[in-house]
């Protein structure tokens, strides 16, 4: 299969990799005043997934591209790229990295009165 031939799907691709899939399983418009602890944690653990996803995405964003990154495959390369950088966020979150779950879970208790 030839390179040239793949131009018709980087248009999906970048699409999909746009709207990542940590960012669509928030649910911001939830009431969280009847939650259990577990939804209460997973929601805490969901948002810090994102935001270490946004951090890690604004990093790459300050290494310089080559001349060569261009065309179909520096699309299926960022495709991949944003894919990598979401596990490795999920990855972060689940081994309590940062922390900044456990404070918002902290602080939702005390404003939710779970």
């Amino acid at each position: 299969m030839d390179i040239s031939s793949l131009n018709m799907y980087t248009s999906y691709i970048t699409d999909s990799a746009s709207t990542s899939k940590t960012e669509s399983s928030l649910n911001l418009d939830k009431d969280y005043s009847q939650s259990t602890d577990d939804e209460l944690m997973d929601v805490c653990k969901q948002f810090e997934a994102y935001f270490l996803e946004q951090v890690f995405k604004q990093m790459m964003k300050t290494i310089p591209e080559s001349e060569e990154s261009s065309g179909a495959n520096s699309t299926l390369v960022d495709y991949f790229k944003d894919n990598m950088i979401q596990e490795l966020a999920s990855q972060s979150t689940e081994t309590n990295s940062l922390g900044l779950a456990q404070m918002l879970y902290d602080q939702m208790k005390v404003t939710y009165s779970v």
